[in-house]
C-alpha cells in the first residue's frame, strides 16, 4: 500500500490547520470593514451637526439684520440663507430686534437640528457691569 492511498483513507487521515490563515484574514478584514463603517457613520453625523449649527447661526444673524422689515421678511431672509447652506429652516421667530431660529440638516438617521439666537448687543446694566478695583491703602 502506498503512502497516497493510506493518506486518502478515513482512518489514516490527519487533520491540519492548513488554510486557517485565510479564515483568520477574512475575519480580520470583516472586522476592519465594520469598524471603518462605524467611523464613517460617526463622521457623517458630526459633519451634519456642524452644518446645522453653522446654518442656524447664519440664519439668525440674517433675520436679526432685517428685523426692521418685519418678522415675515426677516424669516424669509433667514430661510434663503439656510437653503444656501443646504439646510432647512425649521422655526423662525422675531421678537423685537432679536431673532430665534432652528435649522435642520441631513436626512433619516443623520438628521441634526440646531438653534441660534441673534440680536443687538445690550449695554451692560448695573448687575452686569465689571467691578473696578482700587489699590488698598
Amino acid at each position: 500500500m502506498s503512502h497516497r492511498s493510506r493518506a486518502s483513507g478515513v482512518k489514516g487521515r490527519r487533520f491540519s490547520d492548513r488554510g486557517s490563515a485565510t479564515v483568520w484574514s477574512v475575519g480580520a478584514i470583516a472586522v476592519l470593514c465594520v469598524v471603518f463603517g462605524i467611523g464613517l457613520g460617526l463622521g457623517q453625523a458630526v459633519v451634519t451637526r456642524h452644518r446645522a449649527a453653522a446654518a442656524a447661526d447664519l440664519a439668525a444673524l440674517a433675520a436679526a439684520d432685517h428685523w426692521a422689515e418685519g418678522g415675515a421678511a426677516a424669516c424669509a431672509r433667514a430661510d434663503r440663507v439656510a437653503r444656501a447652506q443646504r439646510t432647512r429652516l425649521v422655526r423662525c421667530a422675531v421678537v423685537g430686534d432679536t431673532s430665534d431660529v432652528t435649522a435642520a440638516s441631513g436626512r433619516g438617521p443623520f438628521t441634526a437640528k440646531a438653534r441660534a439666537r441673534a440680536g443687538p448687543a445690550r449695554p451692560a446694566g448695573p448687575a452686569e457691569s465689571i467691578p473696578s478695583f482700587a489699590p488698598a491703602g
